[in-house]
């Protein structure tokens, strides 16, 4: 449950620590005293989205902390959460006795969330707060006129998670496989009429035979030395003739000759040093000369075949013969493809059949989930809106086909409702008024609270359109959904706030630079003087 709230330069609320008890509270006070401004913190806290211009005029930043204690069945989802951000072992008893969630907003725009003092992203944030509290806004009754809305209290209340999972898994491999199909469908169109271009192309880089990535490399080097075998042979017998040749000779003779091993070590060392290396010289260059092949024919064949790689280059827009052989084993594939579009269409058009089959029939376990609620459902809304003051209240669930299968199913879930003895039964949108719908949204999340184990739920002004003793009826309903968990209500109707077990008034307070929200929470005195002051408005 909610222990404890703290607030710091959040719109009209400069500082504000607050302890909330368990049961059922009510937060009353005079219109534009600060409750919204609450309301909307713990929202924050649950990962609404930051808006800067929340935070009070003239500061940097504001926070909101927001104190959760007491161990119940959904908050083991916070395992990761406390793995990742501090130590759980520093309380006794349940390490899930106390969370503590704070989000800071900053004037520039930025947010940070934290849990137990750990920096957390908003979707765990939410994900965690979704756990610990509910918040029903004025404006939520509006969801009623949302099918979704109505599909997902049903799924509530059927606790048909395993189905839903189910279902979720078979629709997304359907939509796969009907993804794939379509694009196949759609390449082998489009592949017909290129068929004749792709094979085309693919046979030209075929015919080039393309095997070595280095090969234009390799024929470049060998078309200079082809180009200059002359030159380069001529080179090499003048090398070999200056070692070994006259004047080569008498030169390596004179060397041979000097023998300064004890005159100068040093030097003779390297005379040996170097008439080991003209000899090695004079053998390679020898050797290199009589490889030389001076050969027109191969000279021409390189050319050509160099001359045929540019032109590819140019012509399949590659930048080396790497990349044409790439264009070509994926021209390759084209054609393959093309010649197996129909055994793969059939294969397929076959795949989606098979899943279609058992997406039909998760769907069908997904409809009996709901169908075996439906009726439960009904009778107890009826039951409970008859206690409400709607004497001759009738509900039906109807589930119907949709067109197609979406995420959820292909149910269209809608809630009928009728007020009045011998009304036929409609659609809730269209025939209950704001007070009925209020009821009706009470009932509800009556019924869902019973089912989910949901900690905390607070009620912002869920009574519009109500008054008198069905006000003091719908007070009643709250007092005893609070026996099993946390109940707060905002509202303005004193038949409400006299069914509470704890008041907190909300005031306004002027100080010296600006206007200031508070709560304070009222003594068991102060609580009856503040519900005859609501009488006599």
């Amino acid at each position: 449950m909610l222990r404890h709230l703290h607030i710091e330069h959040y719109a009209l609320i400069s500082h504000l620590d607050i302890d909330f008890e368990g049961g059922f509270s009510v937060l009353t006070g005079e219109t534009g005293a600060g409750k919204s401004i609450i309301l909307g913190a713990l929202a924050l806290v649950m990962g609404a989205r930051a808006d800067s211009k929340a935070i009070t005029d003239g500061e940097e930043k504001c926070i909101i902390e927001a104190e959760f204690r007491g161990p119940t069945p959904s908050l083991p989802t916070l395992t990761p959460l406390r793995g990742a951000c501090g130590d759980p072992d520093t309380r006794e008893g349940d390490i899930y006795n106390t969370i503590i969630i704070r989000r800071e907003l900053y004037a520039n725009g930025k947010s940070r969330s934290f849990v137990d003092d750990g920096v957390v992203t908003l979707a765990e944030l939410k994900a965690l707060s979704a756990s610990l509290i509910d918040i029903h806004s004025q404006h939520a009754n509006l969801l009623l006129e949302n099918d979704d809305f109505q599909r997902e209290i049903v799924d509530a209340l059927a606790k048909n998670e395993a189905e839903r999972e189910a279902y979720r898994a078979r629709y997304e491999a359907y939509r796969e496989t009907e993804k794939a199909l379509y694009e196949l469908e759609a390449l082998a169109k489009k592949s017909k009429a290129d068929a004749d271009y792709v094979q085309y192309r693919y046979r030209i880089l075929e015919e080039a035979r393309l095997e070595d990535e280095d090969e234009l490399n390799a024929l470049e080097e060998e078309q200079y030395l082809l180009a200059h075998a002359e030159d380069i042979r001529r080179a090499l017998e003048t090398c070999t003739e200056a070692i070994e040749g006259e004047n080569g000779g008498t030169a390596r003779d004179i060397l041979r000759q000097c023998d300064l091993r004890e005159a100068a070590p040093d030097l003779q060392e390297r005379i040996d040093s170097v008439l080991i290396e003209l000899r090695d010289i004079a053998r390679e260059a020898s050797r290199k000369a009589e490889r030389t092949e001076v050969s027109p024919e191969r000279l021409l064949q390189v050319e050509e075949r160099i001359g045929l790689l540019q032109d590819l280059l140019r012509k399949f827009d590659a930048e080396d013969v790497e990349g044409m052989m790439a264009q070509r084993d994926e021209l390759a594939e084209q054609c393959r493809r093309m010649e197996n579009f129909d055994e793969d269409l059939v294969r397929l058009r076959k795949t989606l059949a098979e899943q279609e089959k058992a997406l039909a029939r998760a769907a069908a376990d997904l409809r009996h989930s709901r169908e075996q609620v439906r009726e439960p459902i009904s009778r107890q809304l009826e039951r409970d809106l008859i206690s409400l003051g709607i004497a001759h209240a009738k509900m039906d669930i109807t589930l119907s086909d949709l067109d197609d299968y979406t995420e959820t199913g292909r149910d269209n879930v809608q809630f009928l409702f009728a007020a009045n003895l011998n009304q036929s039964l409609r659609p809730v949108s269209d025939v209950a008024s704001g007070g009925e719908m209020s009821r009706i949204m009470l009932c509800i999340k009556a019924l869902i609270a019973s089912s989910n184990g949901l900690p905390t739920i607070i009620f912002d002004e869920i009574d519009t359109g109500v008054s008198g003793s069905i006000a003091g009826q719908m007070g009643e309903i709250m007092r005893q959904m609070a026996a099993s968990r946390q109940i707060i209500a905002i509202t303005h109707l004193p038949q409400i706030a006299a069914k509470a077990e704890h008041h907190y008034l909300v005031y306004k307070q002027d100080t010296d630079v600006r206007t200031e929200s508070h709560i304070r929470r009222l003594s068991a005195e102060e609580h009856e003087a503040e519900l005859a002051k609501m009488v006599k408005i």
